[in-house]
């Protein structure tokens, strides 16, 4: 199987969101001591375990083509928490706002209906 640049350049703009949001949620669920600590100060530690499934079952409907647009939904819902949680604790967002912004990019290399509207049906 030959691969072109398109669908190479897809499935590395993809893979990058994808593998971040996915370490997120292990690391989440193997519970090390750093993310304790962060979990505690944004005041969501008792949610460690269900935030980290989440993430995990987002990405899997992003990575999934007949799911995209619904992960894609879930994880900018997810991550716009994440930002209101950090700027109402008074950290900075940056690092959730970059991962929102690279499946946003992902999802429009992928299919760009995700944002615009579809053309008008042909009678």
């Amino acid at each position: 199987m030959i691969l072109n640049k398109k669908s190479l350049v897809t499935g590395l703009v993809t893979a990058v969101p994808a593998l971040l949001v996915a370490a997120s949620g292990v690391m989440k669920l193997l519970g090390g001591a750093g993310i304790q600590a962060a979990l505690a100060r944004a005041g969501v530690a008792e949610l460690r375990v269900p935030l980290g499934l989440l993430e995990l079952l987002f990405t899997a409907l992003f990575l999934y083509s007949r799911s995209m647009k619904l992960g894609l939904l879930l994880l900018t819902s997810y991550f716009a928490g994440a930002i209101a949680t950090d700027l109402s604790h008074g950290q900075s967002p940056g690092p959730a706002a970059l991962i929102l912004t690279l499946v946003w990019m992902a999802a429009f290399v992928r299919d760009r209906s995700a944002f615009l509207p579809a053309p008008p049906a042909r009678a």
